[in-house]
């Protein structure tokens, strides 16, 4: 196969400060490192995929721009998500032509990602593409319907019901925050969306918001256990704010902590666990047996698919011009979802 672009980050020295540099590079198969699930280190299961769509997270605006160290390895090409065709495969559960994604699993951290024209990965990172969603829908999830998708599973197994009360949903402009309350709204939850922007408020009730909380005026809690108001929380955010909904969530109730957009902190009492009975679900997408990620993109593909992605999706952009944009994610000021054309 002959070269083809990806976005390579490059641990450079400049004036003797070790920083980290995007690259449009060109590359062949050769130069990309697929990564192994398996414990020995065998690698007879790569799989090579025709990328046609990926997308933007967080953590692809940080390895990008270079505002956070997210690879663990260098070279390594950016891109935590991919959609496309195997070209070809070592691995029997897949065939060539047959259309795939990789969410998570290390892609563009530890192992190669992709931002890439192909994408060689480890077959237990693949997942076929579920029945009825195409690559570019499947992108516009991405990890953060994945994530939001797998907080709803989670929060459902352990017997988070509409009747428990509202769900407050943090960060809900993001991709995360607005997939869950477009999740949690279809399956019949009163959702409440705690933003700092209170311009999208139209926004937030087209895609299934019953209320809107303007975080800046929100009263944050000051005693360990606090009036009930929340039925089960989705947190992007982490410090302060989340300590408060966890003092207001109802006996029984869950919350989800998947982010710390606004901190990594979290101070607390044993307070809500221990007299309400409130379950703290740490919801981590990157490393998620095989089984449940299948579960969770059935999922995706049924009951939990959301039903305005067109809504969500502000904008495509090229693979070349991808880098032109991630400063914005890294400021937070983008609401929606970024595809990337590949």
């Amino acid at each position: 196969m002959d070269a083809f672009k990806a976005w390579r980050v490059h641990a450079v020295e400049v004036d003797g400060k070790k920083k980290t540099e995007a690259r449009f590079d060109s590359v062949t198969l050769d130069d990309l490192d697929a990564g192994t699930a398996s414990s020995d280190g065998d690698k007879t299961n790569e799989v090579v995929i025709k990328a046609a769509w990926s997308d933007i997270n967080y953590k692809d605006a940080l390895a990008i721009s270079g505002a956070g160290r997210i690879m663990r390895k260098f070279p390594c090409v950016a891109g935590i998500d991919v959609a496309g065709t195997v070209v070809s495969t070592q691995d029997s559960r897949f065939t060539e032509g047959q259309e795939v994604l990789v969410t998570g699993c290390n892609l563009g951290e530890a192992f190669d990602g992709g931002y890439a024209e192909y994408v060689k990965v480890a077959g237990e990172s693949v997942i076929a593409l579920p029945e009825g969603i195409s690559s570019r829908e499947a992108m516009a999830i991405g990890t953060a319907g994945f994530t939001a998708a797998l907080a709803v599973h989670r929060m459902q197994q352990n017997a988070q019901t509409p009747e428990l009360g509202p769900i407050a949903v943090t960060g809900p402009t993001g991709g995360v925050g607005g997939l869950a309350v477009n999740m949690l709204s279809k399956l019949g939850f009163e959702v409440h969306a705690i933003t700092g922007k209170p311009d999208q408020n139209d926004y937030l009730k087209t895609l299934g918001a019953s209320e809107i909380v303007d975080r800046n005026t929100l009263e944050l809690a000051k005693r360990p256990l606090e009036k009930v108001k929340w039925g089960g929380v989705v947190d992007n955010l982490g410090g302060e704010l989340l300590a408060s909904l966890i003092a207001e969530t109802c006996d029984g109730g869950n919350v989800a902590s998947i982010g710390l957009a606004a901190s990594h902190s979290l101070e607390t009492t044993v307070m809500p666990f221990i007299l309400r009975g409130v379950n703290l679900l740490g919801i981590n997408s990157v490393n998620v047996p095989l089984p449940v990620r299948m579960r969770v993109w059935e999922r995706l593909a049924t009951d939990l698919r959301p039903d305005q992605l067109d809504q969500m999706v502000a904008r495509e952009v090229p693979l070349a011009e991808l880098d032109q944009v991630m400063s914005e994610y890294v400021k937070g000021t983008v609401t929606g979802r970024t595809l990337v054309k590949i």
